[in-house]
């Protein structure tokens, strides 16, 4: 596996480790600060500024896949993070995260094992690299592990104007959308099929649709029935699910090794 990552200025130690305690997770929502606050614009009541900390109330719920730099300082190794969450955490914290943007039932009522994904993220330094390959074996392990059918959540877009985003959004809805048994419907509907399908210039809207999305795309994902306006987030959310008997054999061999 390579170790290279073009903007890190050194050779990484990588390691993959779920959080163990506090300690990580505040780690890990460091990091997330930097991403999703500082970067893009984020905030909500639960942003803790003068500490750094992008909080909210999954957190105490959610497995932390923390991706770690074991050649950088302590206080800054965590390069990379994903939370995941099985069904039967999202029973004890009451509902799903994705519940609060979209409704959920056809996933419910498919009687397939899932898992939520979400907050993921990695470090500036770390991006063009092998640091997103790292989580994605990492995450990998995970549904294996735990026997896991399905996975989703919520992904986005920057910016909330989808008049903006009308072409990558189109071509999610009329190229992507999730079959009826896996569809989850936003539950303050943004349409998504703003430009014809016949008039809609593929290759352009591609472009616009931000590299985890198009990640999820190459392993056979799909989106939900319309977009949700996240203004909190600065963010325009789609919700995304990948059912994991659909991947093909090379797939499952990068992420899942040969014996999966």
């Amino acid at each position: 596996m390579s170790t290279i990552a073009p903007r890190s200025g050194h050779a990484p130690d990588f390691r993959l480790r779920l959080a163990s305690g506090a300690d990580d997770i505040r780690a890990a929502q460091r990091l997330r600060y930097r991403v999703f606050v500082e970067e893009l614009g984020g905030g909500g009541p639960m942003v803790d500024h003068e500490a750094g900390l992008e909080v909210d109330r999954f957190d105490a719920w959610f497995d932390h896949l923390l991706l770690l730099d074991n050649a950088r300082s302590p206080e800054d190794r965590v390069v990379g993070v994903y939370r995941l969450l099985r069904a039967d955490q999202a029973a004890q914290a009451g509902q799903f995260y994705s519940e609060g943007e979209y409704d959920l039932s056809a996933l419910r009522s498919s009687g397939r094992t899932l898992l939520e994904l979400g907050r993921s993220c990695v470090d500036a330094r770390y991006r063009g690299g092998p640091a997103l390959l790292n989580l994605w074996q990492g995450l990998a392990s995970y549904v294996v592990d735990h026997g896991i059918e399905v996975l989703f959540g919520v992904a986005s877009f920057h910016g909330t104007d989808p008049v903006a985003l009308a072409a990558p959004l189109s071509l999610l809805h009329h190229r992507h959308l999730a079959p009826p048994a896996l569809r989850a419907r936003s539950l303050q509907y943004q349409p998504m099929d703003l430009i014809a399908k016949e008039t809609l210039d593929r290759r352009a809207a591609m472009v616009q649709v931000p590299p985890l999305i198009k990640a999820y795309l190459r392993l056979g994902g799909h989106v939900g029935d319309g977009a949700y306006i996240d203004h909190a987030f600065n963010t325009t959310d789609v919700c995304l699910t990948m059912d994991t008997a659909g991947l093909s054999a090379s797939r499952r061999a990068l992420y899942f090794g040969d014996g999966a």
